[in-house]
């Protein structure tokens, strides 16, 4: 598994660093090729604004995913994107199908094969999608798409069930603490990073009790 492991951060860390040139590509391009730069104030004021909202969660994802993901998962997945409503249900799915446990050495490479699979039946699904989405969109009747806006809550509940089916107790806990802190007034871009503090602080707690009376 070193060998796997260095091979690993070798190459995610190279694509990674290559698509965010393509990244900004683009834009570079817009701005001083074509001459339609906005000016840096605009974009510094822009990106402290966004990055005001969801800037922990720049921190925080890797940290919640990675257990699950593993290395390799996580390069591909934050590569890809769609991880929460895409890469981790089916990261989830195969574990489970499988019989392996996350965080393990054969959970990573289940998790690896999932990723990669579901990113590039995504892809093949996409890009006619993309393409033809207008037509998509006129052909659909409008009752089926009032339950679009349902369907990313629907996954969550789906890998929520997954995952706390093996430890219900946990699940109860962290879907009440999850509830307190949404009702609570603390400022939405901490509520995602308190809710993981405050379950996996807990968790850690009761398993110690748990070993310190066993």
């Amino acid at each position: 598994m070193d060998s796997y492991a260095k091979s690993t951060h070798f190459w995610g860390r190279l694509t990674l660093s290559l698509g965010i040139l393509i990244s900004f590509a683009l834009p570079l391009y817009i701005s001083f090729v074509m001459g339609y730069h906005p000016g840096f104030p605009l974009i510094l004021n822009a990106f402290f604004a966004y990055a005001a909202v969801v800037g922990v969660v720049w921190f925080l994802e890797p940290i919640m995913y990675y257990p699950v993901l593993g290395s390799a998962g996580t390069y591909i997945a934050f590569f890809t994107g769609n991880i929460s409503n895409m890469c981790l249900p089916a990261v989830a799915a195969c574990q489970d199908a499988v019989g392996v446990e996350p965080s393990s050495e054969k959970g990573e490479v289940v998790a690896t094969l999932g990723i990669s699979a579901a990113s590039i039946v995504n892809k093949l699904i996409l890009v006619p999608v993309i393409l033809a989405g207008l037509w998509i969109l006129t052909v659909i009747p409008e009752d089926i798409q009032q339950i679009f806006p349902y369907v990313l809550p629907a996954i969550f509940g789906a890998v929520f069930v997954q995952f706390a089916g093996r430890l219900p107790w946990y699940g109860v806990l962290a879907l009440g603490i999850g509830f307190l802190v949404n009702a609570s007034p603390v400022p939405l871009f901490a509520k995602n990073l308190l809710c993981v503090l405050l379950v996996v602080g807990i968790m850690l707690l009761i398993d110690r009790r748990k070993e310190t009376a066993a």
